[in-house]
């Protein structure tokens, strides 16, 4: 199985992009986050004409996040209420539509949209901290039910400074400050692994480039569009790549699709000790 992940900036000016690469790559998920369009004006015929499902969570101009799947979609489920009822803190950073999470072929797929933050003295970087603190405690409910799991998406976040093209002078700034990273660590506690450095330990890969200051042209980039995965997947990740050519479109997205490969589903007679006996 092939899961991707792409911010693409608006759904509706990048869907002939979006269209192309599926046509040409045929991932079985891609999760898209920034859709920023309404569900009612989501282009689902055009996905559905290349046979892929769709599940949705949007709102008008910003955020939104969507799962594609050319294997059935089940059990939807959008913002931090579907496993935090009570909580009323879920509740109010579920206003934003920025998490929407489905089981396809049996694995629970969670795509993220992570607050940026703005500036460290924004209201909205407060914010940011809120809603992955809120995401901590909706992942200590997920953990209880024992599926496997990978989580993708926008993360908005350098963790490492090998994830950053200047870390001496982006280090401790916006998306790379340190409640930041100490926040997203908490997250992935010990159950979290990061697919693209199972396979590659070196900096200079980046899936963001700013539209500002020539960031394409100089690759002054960030990797803050992650890839996570549970014990189990993590034995079963064959390889994550950053389609980094997507970049150079004409009108592009300001994100590059990840993608990791999967060996899934399991092996049902290599991995039932059973059917050996």
């Amino acid at each position: 199985m092939r899961i991707a992940t792409w911010n693409v900036n608006s759904v509706r000016t990048r869907l002939d992009q979006v269209l192309a690469w599926l046509e040409q790559e045929r991932p079985e998920v891609l999760c898209l986050q920034e859709t920023k369009v309404a569900d009612d004006l989501f282009p689902l015929a055009a996905f559905e004409e290349l046979g892929y499902a769709v599940a949705i969570s949007g709102q008008k101009a910003y955020n939104g996040v969507a799962i594609l799947s050319t294997l059935p979609i089940e059990d939807v489920q959008v913002g931090f209420t579907a496993l935090l009822p009570d909580d009323p803190e879920a509740r109010a950073l579920s206003e934003q539509k920025r998490m929407i999470s489905a089981w396809i072929d049996g694995v629970r797929i969670l795509n993220l949209y992570v607050p940026n933050g703005s500036a460290l003295k924004s209201e909205k970087y407060p914010y940011k901290l809120a809603w992955l603190s809120c995401l901590q405690r909706y992942l200590d409910v997920l953990a209880q039910q024992g599926e496997p799991l990978c989580i993708v998406g926008d993360f908005n976040i350098g963790l490492e400074d090998r994830d950053l093209h200047d870390p001496g002078r982006l280090t401790g700034g916006i998306m790379a400050s340190e409640p930041e990273r100490q926040a997203l660590s908490r997250v992935l506690a010990e159950r979290l692994v990061d697919a693209f450095r199972l396979f590659e330990h070196e900096a200079g890969h980046w899936s963001w480039w700013d539209y500002r200051s020539g960031g394409w042209e100089r690759d002054r980039g960030w990797r803050i569009d992650h890839i996570y995965l549970d014990e189990e997947l993590q034995a079963r990740a064959t390889g994550c790549v950053i389609h980094k050519q997507l970049r150079g479109n004409v009108q592009p997205s300001d994100h590059a699709p990840v993608v990791v490969n999967l060996a899934w589903p399991p092996d049902e007679q290599g991995d039932d000790d059973s059917a050996a006996e």
